[in-house]
Order: structure tokens, then sequence, then C-alpha cells
């Protein structure tokens, strides 16, 4: 079942990772974030790793070392300990889906990233689909999935068909994506998987949006978002040849 973008993640811009600012105590992904960017008025983009107990956890990184003062893989932590562990410049801790859920209650737009496990863009267990689906029943507001692992999209198309659900795209660049094979780059670079996995959108690289095949896609009428915009600058350009832009470190003027 092809499930619409929804209208709100085309018409608001979307705050990356929440409307993150360290400086002021909003790490990215954090329940700080997320309410400003829900008081902003924007929509709002967040990150999902799997917990060792197979929970869904908002957070971007596989390892705890860059945000928190903790050190090594997420993935080797249960969710009540990731809960426990304080994010660095905050006061909060990392939360979990349903915990974010229940704080955007529908308020605004969502647009949830599920990471890639493998470290391959294999097929994955589809353990942090499950989390995923299984937070996301009975939710009412506004939502959408993506991934760069077109598995993931898969499983999310039988795990929660009427969830929308897109594809986070990308130039492949080998340099940027090491140690992905390069093969692989190559064959994720033209968006191969968009309609095996019921994709009906992307969120596709800023500076690569002149892409034939994206180009394409968006005049067959599938939503292009793109990734990530810093300057007011940036977003002039690529709102030239998107449908929206997902931001940081300014804000991004809201529609009338």
């Amino acid at each position: 079942m092809l499930v619409a973008l929804p209208d709100g993640l085309r018409r608001l811009p979307v705050a990356h990772r929440a409307l993150h600012d360290r400086s002021m105590w909003r790490v990215e992904n954090s329940p700080a974030a997320i309410a400003a960017a829900i008081k902003a008025g924007y929509a709002i983009e967040i990150d999902l790793q799997l917990s060792a107990d197979g929970q869904a956890m908002v957070f971007h990184d596989e390892t705890l070392d860059r945000l928190t003062d903790e050190s090594g893989p997420l993935c080797a932590r249960t969710a009540t300990e990731l809960g426990s562990i304080r994010l660095k410049d905050s006061t909060d801790t990392i939360p979990n889906l349903p915990q974010v859920l229940a704080q955007v209650a529908g308020a605004v737009p969502l647009l949830i990233e599920i990471k890639d496990q493998t470290g391959s863009m294999a097929d994955t267990d589809g353990r942090l689909e499950a989390a995923t689906a299984a937070a996301l029943q009975g939710y009412g507001g506004e939502v959408a999935v993506m991934s760069f692992n077109p598995h993931a999209i898969a499983h999310m198309a039988r795990l929660a068909p009427a969830v929308a659900r897109g594809l986070t795209t990308s130039a492949f660049a080998p340099d940027d994506w090491a140690p992905l094979a390069p093969a692989i780059c190559d064959r994720l670079r033209d968006i191969p998987d968009f309609d095996r996995v019921g994709a009906s959108f992307i969120s596709h690289q800023a500076n690569d949006l002149t892409r034939p095949r994206v180009a394409a896609l968006r005049k067959a009428g599938v939503p292009v978002l793109c990734w990530t915009i810093r300057t007011p600058e940036q977003e002039a350009a690529a709102r030239q040849l998107s449908d929206n832009v997902t931001f940081e470190g300014y804000l991004s003027p809201l529609p009338a």
C-alpha cells in the first residue's frame, strides 16, 4: 500500500534532529530540542538506534562518545540504562521513541529516520523496525519513516503499512561513506529500490539535487525533501529543486 507523505512534511520546514542548540542546552534529538521545535511550529526529524533489549532509542550515533560522557556502542546498553545517561550540555537523558511520541502528541509533523543497523546496508534483523512499528501503532499525528537502508523500509512496509515511508538518499561518494563498499554506493546512488519498498518520497543530499534520477522522481510527482541546509542562502537554492528542507543552525522561515 502506497501511503502519501503527510502534507505537513511538505509544508513546514523540518528541524534536523529537532531544534537543537547546545549553547541553549538543547542537544540534538533531545526532549528540550523537541520542545523548542514544537513551540516554534516546525516539523521535526529524529533518528532511531536500537538498544540491547530491542527498544527504539532517539539518538543519532552508533556510539555514545560524542553526545554523552559514556563510551562504546549504544546497542550494548539496555533501554533502561540508556534512559539514565545524561546528554552532554543538557539536563536531558536519552529518550526512547514512545517518550518522544508522547511529547509531540501530534502537535507538529514528525519525520523518523531509522539508522542502518548492519554497517553495510544489508538486510536487517527487523528488530528496530518492529520496535518502531509497535511504538507508532495508534499514533494520531502526522508521521513518516525513512532510512538510507532500503531493507529497513521494506520491513516497515510489512510491519506498518499505513505509515508513510521514504528513502534517505545521497550522492553516495565512496570517500564519504567508507567503509561501505564502493559497489554498494554505486548501486544505491540511483535509488533503485524506490518502487520495490513502496516509498512515496525521498530526502536527498542537498548539494546533489541536480542528479537526473532525483529530478525525474520530482517530475513524476514524488515529493523531494533535502538534507541538511545550514544557511538561508542554501535554503533558497535548494527550494528551487526540492519540495522542502531539513535545516539546522538557523531559523528557516515558516510559511505564511
